[in-house]
């Protein structure tokens, strides 16, 4: 039995699971928020308790000694040897990552270079890698790529039709991102439908307050629905998801805005937001869809039907579908979502159970027995994937 900690470092948070592997019993969790502020938060659950404080945390370094100190203290580990690994979700590893590496000097600079794919996360990722390295500098530590799993895309999809040299010269692609959930729940769904997940084709439909779908064929990923950036794709909480190119100059000319201003508008001011002028939040919109009011009404009709396409070009591109599965903070929870979702697909022959899907945060199958393809809800699990490549790695 091994002990691993799944980690997730933000510009100024860091998540975290301690699990016992490879049983992937989580011992404890908490997070870490406000890092650099004087009334930074620390939270940690472990054996149905939960301790919560109020401190200045003033970087990472400290964020992470702090962590170990109480991991210590509360006797959740018996003492620091017991951690054999850390495992770090990284956003971007661009082509340069097609799975789960060993951290090393090599692969650390690597990550940084890459922070122009992903300037907001791939630094914050670095820090967190650095600050767990100066505390635990014996204990190997694994960085798992939000992009790796969708590496394997053949060229038709990964490829843009812009000049061949933006490629060549700067990467222009598209990356695909979520991959280490699109990779759990479709590894997971092969399991509950009794099918090798070399035998399968899964769509998997991550929707949160960010979101992305994926065509996964024998466990591979050969398409998503993000791009060169989580910009892409769906109609998401603040982000635009697909969009005519050519609006941004049209509208920074007439908004009289620079790239940087119409590039955060498409990123914060869109989506669900922009649209109902309510909320990012869908329970709002549910909530003032269910008052009539129109501008939530087509921000929930806008949302569902982005999904919807993307699901019926992937059932065309896999050849069929033996399942499709809900995950992430909305296809968990959102009841209507689901609903609305499964009534356009009716087409393909999906038949839904009303009392399976009225619920929330549950594993569980939401389409008849007499349904032509499976439809799931399956609660997301990064740090259980990142534990286990981590344990893979360091073995």
């Amino acid at each position: 039995m091994a002990k691993i900690l799944a980690v997730n470092a933000g510009s100024s948070s860091l998540k975290f699971q301690l699990l016992n592997m490879p049983e992937e019993d989580v011992i404890a969790s908490g997070l870490v928020e406000r890092i650099g502020f004087e009334d930074a938060v620390f939270n940690i659950e472990f054996r149905d308790q939960e301790r919560s404080e109020t401190v200045h945390i003033p970087d990472h370094a400290v964020a992470v000694q702090m962590l170990l100190e109480v991991l210590v203290d509360l006797q959740i580990v018996k003492s620091l040897e017991d951690i054999v690994g850390v495992g770090h979700r990284v956003v971007h590893g661009g082509e340069k990552f097609s799975d789960s590496v060993k951290i090393t000097d090599e692969v650390l600079k690597t990550i940084e270079e890459l922070k122009d794919l992903a300037p907001l996360h791939n630094p914050a990722n670095a820090t967190g890698i650095r600050a767990f390295e100066k505390v635990l500098p014996k204990v190997e530590q694994v960085a798992v790529f939000d992009t790796a799993f969708h590496q394997t895309m053949p060229k038709e999809s990964y490829m843009y039709a812009s000049p061949y040299d933006w490629y060549e010269k700067y990467g222009v692609r598209r990356y695909g991102f979520h991959g280490t959930s699109h990779k759990y729940v479709a590894e997971r769904t092969a399991q509950l439908i009794n099918k090798s997940l070399e035998d399968t084709k899964i769509i998997t439909v991550h929707i949160g307050n960010g979101g992305s779908l994926a065509a996964v064929d024998g466990g591979k990923s050969v398409n998503t629905s993000m791009g060169f950036t989580p910009l892409a794709g769906l109609v998401m909480g603040t982000r635009t998801g697909d969009i005519d190119p050519s609006i941004l100059p049209f509208v920074m000319e007439k908004e009289n805005m620079n790239i940087d201003e119409a590039i955060s508008a498409l990123n914060k001011e869109s989506g669900l937001e922009g649209v109902s002028g309510i909320s990012s939040d869908m329970r709002d919109i549910d909530k003032g869809k269910s008052e009539d009011n129109e501008r939530a009404e087509l921000a929930f009709d806008l949302f569902v039907k982005r999904v919807v396409d993307y699901i019926a070009a992937y059932y065309v591109e896999l050849g069929g579908a033996d399942a499709i599965v809900f995950t992430a903070g909305i296809g968990e929870n959102d009841i209507e979502v689901r609903k609305a979702v499964m009534s356009r697909l009716a087409v393909l022959g999906i038949k839904i159970n009303e009392e399976a899907n009225n619920t929330r945060g549950q594993e569980i199958k939401i389409s008849t027995d007499d349904s032509k393809i499976q439809v799931w809800v399956v609660p997301t699990n990064e740090e259980v994937m990142i534990a286990r490549d981590t344990l893979r790695l360091i073995k």
